[in-house]
C-alpha cells in the first residue's frame, strides 16, 4: 500500500485514530490541523501554576483506545496511563440531598435513607435493561459501520428491532419504567450529557450509557486527558505521519466526482488518493467544499447540532472535600431545565451544572491548598439560540450563585485564574457546527439517534470521522468513528472488531 496516500483534515481523536489505522496498514498519510497541537476538543492550558483540560472530562471504554495501538502491534499502556475513579459521579439536589453511583453500582448519599438504599431493586432492573441495549449496540454500531436503519437491518433479525432497541421511547420513558425514586431518575436522565441531548427527546437505545459506565469504567489520566493526545502523538510519529500544525484546509479539491486533495490557507496543495475530514460534515459541506446551500441545509434538519456549552475553567486557592472528581449540580426541575434549551433555545435560569475537580484524583494539577474547577451547564447552539455576550456574562453569574448557595462557599473570593468559554468561541476554535461541542443531536423523532454518514452522500474517496457521524459523540465513539472508516477505506469492514 506503499502508493497510497491519504490526507486527513484535522487532528481530533477521528482524524488521529484513521491516521494511526491508515499508517498501520502502509497507507502514506498526512494530517493537517489549523490549531498548534494535536488532539481537538481534547485540549490543554495551563495558568498561573493550574492545569486545566479544556475538552471532555471523562474517559470510558478504554479498549477502543487501545485498538488504536493494537492496530500498530503496540500496547497502549507503553504510552498512557488511566487509572479509575471512584465515586463515578456525586449527585446534589436543591434539597439538600446527596447522590454517589459508585464504581460497584452502589449508591451512597446523605442522612436521607431512601438515597442509600435500593430497597425495590429498581436500579438493578434497569441495569439489565441497558446491558440488552448495549448488546445490541454493540453488534450494529461498534462492531459495524452502520450508518442507517438499513444497515442494521442487513444485520439484526428485524422482528427483534424494537422491542430489542427499545425503539418507541426516549431515554426517559425508559428510565421510569424501571426507577420510580426521583432522585435516581433524574441521575439516569442524565447520561443523556455524555451525547449532549435532552432525555426527553433522545432515544431510549443511549441508556446502554449506564451500563457502559458501570461494565467499563470511569477512567482518569494523571496529569489531565490531554495525555491521551500525547501519547498518540507518539504513535503517529513512529508510524511515520507527516503532521501539519498550524495549517488550515480551507479547500477540499474534488474532480470528476471525487476527492481528490487539499488546499491550504497559504496556497499549498496536497494530493491524495483518499480524503478524510475530521471537521464535521455541515460544515465541511458548507465552507470547505463550497456546496450549495441545497445540498448542506436539508441535512441540519435532521442532523441539527447537539448542544453547546458556557465553560468555566476556574483556579482556586482552596479546597472543598465534599466534592467528587465527578459531580452534578441538578436543577429544581430537571424537565424545565432541558425543555429550555433543546426546545425553546433559551439560556437556562437554574440550570443542572457538570462541575469536574480532577484535583481529587491528581492533586498536581493545581498549587498546594488550591484546586482545578471546571464548571458546564448545557446551553443551546449558536443556531437555536443567538445570545449576546452579556447573556452570557449573567449566566456566569447564575452559575456562581448557584454553587455558592449549594455549599462551594464563597467561591468566588477564591478564584486566583479564570478562562470562560461560549458557543462562539468553540466555533471559532473548532470549526464545530454553531458552536455544538456533541457533534449531532440525538433525537428519536429526527434521526433515530443516528448521525451522518462516514462516507460521503456526495464524492467518491471522501469520508467523515467525529462526532457528527455514527457511532456518535464522546471520545470512545470519535476513535471508534476513525477505525471504522480506516476499514471502510481499506476494504475491512468486520475484520476489526473491537473488544469492548
Amino acid at each position: 500500500m506503499a502508493d497510497k496516500r491519504a490526507l486527513v483534515v484535522g487532528a481530533g481523536l477521528g482524524g488521529i485514530s484513521a491516521a494511526c489505522a491508515l499508517a498501520a496498514a502502509g497507507w502514506q498519510v498526512s494530517l493537517f490541523e489549523k490549531n498548534d497541537k494535536i488532539g481537538g476538543k481534547l485540549n490543554i492550558a495551563q495558568e498561573e501554576g493550574y492545569t486545566f483540560d479544556l475538552g471532555p472530562s471523562i474517559v470510558t471504554m478504554p479498549a477502543v483506545f487501545g485498538a488504536v495501538f493494537q492496530r500498530a502491534g503496540r500496547d497502549m499502556k507503553d504510552y498512557v496511563t488511566m487509572t479509575t475513579v471512584d465515586p463515578h459521579w456525586r449527585c446534589f439536589f436543591p434539597d439538600g440531598a446527596q447522590l454517589d453511583l459508585n464504581a460497584d453500582r452502589s449508591l451512597a448519599g446523605n442522612a436521607k435513607a431512601h438515597l442509600t438504599v435500593d430497597e425495590d431493586g429498581q436500579l438493578d432492573a434497569f441495569y439489565r435493561y441497558a446491558e440488552g441495549l448495549y448488546a445490541f449496540s454493540n453488534k450494529v454500531y461498534f462492531k459495524k459501520p452502520s450508518d442507517t436503519l438499513q444497515d442494521v437491518l442487513l444485520s439484526y433479525n428485524p422482528l427483534k428491532l424494537n422491542h430489542d432497541s427499545d425503539r418507541a421511547s426516549t431515554m426517559d420513558d425508559g428510565v421510569r419504567r424501571y426507577i420510580r425514586n426521583p432522585y435516581l431518575a433524574a441521575t439516569m436522565n442524565f447520561f443523556a450529557k455524555y451525547v449532549g441531548s435532552s432525555p426527553y427527546d433522545a432515544p431510549a437505545i443511549l441508556n446502554l450509557l449506564s451500563y457502559v459506565q458501570w461494565e467499563f469504567g470511569l477512567w482518569y489520566v494523571p496529569g489531565g486527558l490531554y495525555g491521551i493526545a500525547q501519547g498518540l502523538r507518539r504513535l503517529l510519529d513512529e508510524l511515520g505521519v507527516d503532521i501539519y500544525l498550524n495549517s488550515e484546509v480551507t479547500k477540499i479539491q474534488t474532480e470528476q466526482g471525487r476527492a481528490a486533495g487539499v488546499r491550504l490557507s497559504d496556497g499549498r496543495r496536497f494530493a491524495a488518493d483518499v480524503v478524510v475530514s475530521n471537521m464535521e460534515f455541515i460544515p465541511a459541506y458548507r465552507d470547505v467544499l463550497g456546496e450549495p446551500v441545497d445540498r448542506w441545509q436539508p441535512l441540519e434538519e435532521q442532523f441539527e447540532p447537539a448542544c453547546s456549552g458556557l465553560v468555566l475553567h476556574l483556579g482556586v486557592d482552596t479546597q472543598y472535600p465534599q466534592l467528587a472528581h465527578h459531580n452534578f449540580f441538578f436543577s429544581r426541575h430537571p424537565d424545565k431545565h432541558f425543555h429550555s434549551i433543546f426546545r425553546e433555545g433559551q439560556l437556562p435560569t437554574d440550570p443542572t451544572i457538570y462541575l469536574v475537580a480532577p484535583g481529587k484524583s491528581d492533586p498536581s494539577l493545581a498549587p498546594a491548598g488550591g484546586e482545578v474547577i471546571k464548571v458546564l451547564p448545557h446551553i443551546p447552539h449558536l443556531g437555536r439560540g443567538l445570545h449576546s455576550d452579556k447573556e452570557y456574562r449573567e449566566l456566569r453569574d447564575i452559575l456562581l450563585d448557584k454553587l455558592e448557595a449549594m455549599g462551594l462557599t464563597d467561591l468566588r473570593q477564591h478564584i486566583v485564574t479564570e478562562m470562560m468559554w461560549t458557543p462562539k468561541n468553540i466555533e471559532e476554535l473548532y470549526y464545530s457546527n454553531r458552536g455544538a461541542i456533541y457533534g449531532v443531536v440525538s433525537d428519536r423523532d429526527k434521526n433515530l439517534g443516528f448521525k451522518g454518514a462516514k462516507k460521503s452522500r456526495y464524492y467518491d474517496d471522501l469520508f467523515f470521522v467525529g462526532g457528527s457521524v455514527n457511532p456518535g459523540p464522546g471520545m470512545p465513539m470519535a476513535v471508534l468513528s476513525g477505525l471504522q472508516t480506516a476499514d471502510l477505506i481499506l476494504g475491512q469492514v468486520g475484520a476489526n472488531p473491537i473488544g469492548t
